[in-house]
This record gives C-alpha cells, sequence and structure tokens, in this order.
C-alpha cells in the first residue's frame, strides 16, 4: 500500500511538472509601426489554467498586460493581466487579442465578442483599424490638491475622479514634459494616474501612469480613454476625439462617444513578434 502511495504520489507531481509549448503573439497596439504603441501579450487556450498561473507568465513577460482567451460558441473570454494584478479592463490588450484573431486565428470574421469582467465588448474591422465598443465611467471634478501637484511636479487646473485620476494641465507641453514622483502618485486615488491637456495637432494629448500595478507609465492606455475622451468630449462640446499617447512610444486613439453612453475606441496593430513558450498544462488545476 505504501508502495502504492508513493507511485501515486510521483505521478501527480510528474504532471504538476510537465509542460507543453503554447505560441505566445507579442502585438503593439495603437500603432502601424512596429516598436512603437503599446507592446500586450496575447495567449489563447482551450480553458482556464489557474489565475495564478496566469498571473506568473504576466510577470515574466513584464508588459502592461498579457491577454489569455478562451473560445466559445458565441465568441471569446478575455481575461487582461498586469504584472502584478488581473484587471477589470484593457483597451490595448483587447486591440491586440482583436488584431490575432483577425489576422491569424479566423481571418473572415468582421466581428469579435468579448466576455470579460466589464461585460460583452464588441470589437469590428474596420479596414486596417479595429473599433473597440468599450463602456464609459462617471466623471466628478474634484478639489486640485498640494499632493497632486507634489506627485506631477506641476500643479494642475483641474482635476477629475472617475475610474483613474484625471489630471488636467494647462499645456501639451507640460504634459509631454512631466516627470512624476512615482511614489508619490501611489498615495493619490484612482486605479491609475493621467495627465492631459488640450492639444495641437490633436484634441487631447494624455499621459498615463500605474504604480499600483507595477507600471511606472502605460504607453498608450484604451481604458484610461474612456475616462479621457468622455472629458474632452465635454469639454469641446463634440463627440469625435482625436487622441494622443505622448509616451516614449506613443500612439493614437480615434474615439467617439455614442448616445447610448459608451465609447467606441478604435486604433490599429501591428505584429512584433511570436513566441514559443513553456506553459504548465491547464488539465489538472482549474481556475475558481
Amino acid at each position: 500500500m505504501r508502495d502504492g502511495k508513493a507511485a501515486s504520489a510521483a505521478f501527480l507531481l510528474s504532471r504538476l511538472s510537465r509542460e507543453e509549448k503554447m505560441k505566445q503573439y507579442i502585438v503593439d497596439a495603437f500603432t502601424n509601426v512596429s516598436g512603437r504603441g503599446n507592446p500586450a501579450a496575447v495567449c489563447l487556450l482551450e480553458d482556464w489554467p489557474a489565475a495564478e498561473l496566469m498571473q506568473q507568465l504576466a510577470r515574466k513577460n513584464g508588459l502592461s498586460e498579457t491577454a489569455f482567451l478562451v473560445k466559445d460558441a458565441a465568441g471569446y473570454r478575455i481575461r487582461w493581466f498586469t504584472p502584478e494584478n488581473e484587471e477589470v479592463l484593457c483597451g490595448h490588450a483587447t486591440l491586440a487579442s482583436s488584431y490575432v484573431i483577425f489576422q491569424f486565428v479566423d481571418p473572415g470574421r468582421e466581428r469579435i465578442l468579448f466576455y470579460s469582467r466589464s461585460g460583452e465588448l464588441t470589437v469590428m474591422r474596420r479596414g486596417a483599424f479595429y473599433e473597440m465598443d468599450f463602456p464609459t465611467y462617471p466623471l466628478e471634478e474634484i478639489p486640485v490638491t498640494d499632493e497632486m501637484e507634489r506627485a506631477f511636479g506641476i500643479r494642475p487646473v483641474k482635476a477629475i475622479m472617475s475610474l483613474d485620476l484625471i489630471c488636467v494641465f494647462e499645456t501639451e507641453d507640460q504634459v509631454r514634459a512631466l516627470k512624476p514622483d512615482q511614489a508619490r502618485l501611489l498615495e493619490l486615488a484612482g486605479r491609475g494616474q493621467n495627465a492631459t491637456a488640450r492639444g495641437r495637432e490633436f484634441d487631447c494629448v494624455s499621459r498615463s501612469f500605474f504604480p499600483i500595478d507595477d507600471i511606472a507609465e502605460d504607453p498608450v492606455c484604451g481604458s484610461a480613454h474612456c475616462q479621457i475622451a468622455a472629458y474632452w468630449s465635454k469639454v469641446l462640446g463634440k463627440r469625435e476625439i482625436e487622441a494622443y499617447q505622448a509616451s516614449e512610444r506613443g500612439g493614437t486613439l480615434h474615439c467617439m462617444l455614442l448616445e447610448n453612453g459608451r465609447i467606441l475606441i478604435s486604433g490599429e496593430a501591428v505584429l512584433e513578434r511570436t513566441e514559443e513558450i513553456d506553459f504548465p498544462l491547464t488539465d489538472w488545476r482549474k481556475a475558481d
């Protein structure tokens, strides 16, 4: 009996240690030039592994987001992981995932339905662009504080609280020149902290910081523009907002506010590379 238990334990350990090769796509979102925009990893799975395994891979990738997809009858279930946390919504990784499906998995498809923690998300192919139908979030003006000024190094002219904190500055040049204190950003409210101003060539120019997720600066953030574009739409009195993310890599987002309270965010994407990676088998441990 003891030998039998030992054999069973050895078999289980061998199962736990087995790995299989999985293709991972690295896609630059909100750009048509490789090495610019925001890179995301995209992994297609047959079923969900344990959440900690997805978190480990996201941490190993070291990108702002890794997206995991599981196909079902109507579309795809999608989950997004930063190096530190599972996210409720990610724009650029959804765009990257759509690009992979449209280009490599199902080239004849024109529409994708994703099921996510933020509800159903629809993506349409529009020529070279991918149009995402996303939610918006309530915007509440709050007082500008000394803590905001110390964190950003310059005092905002206005502050908006939503899913993230949005600090509005006087000029595009101020936004581009910011060198925020990451430790002090962590003390501010919000999932992330965004800086934005009226643009010269675009309706708005912004930057996004997520120290809580160990992301000093997100190169191009789609979910932040569910809030930033909604703000500028009200200020400028127009539904279509052309936005530029002024990170080092840079990226362009085409936004349209809908009457139903949602927003269409469109962008291009380009494949940076594919990788064959070791990933644990998913049949022995399922997510909760």
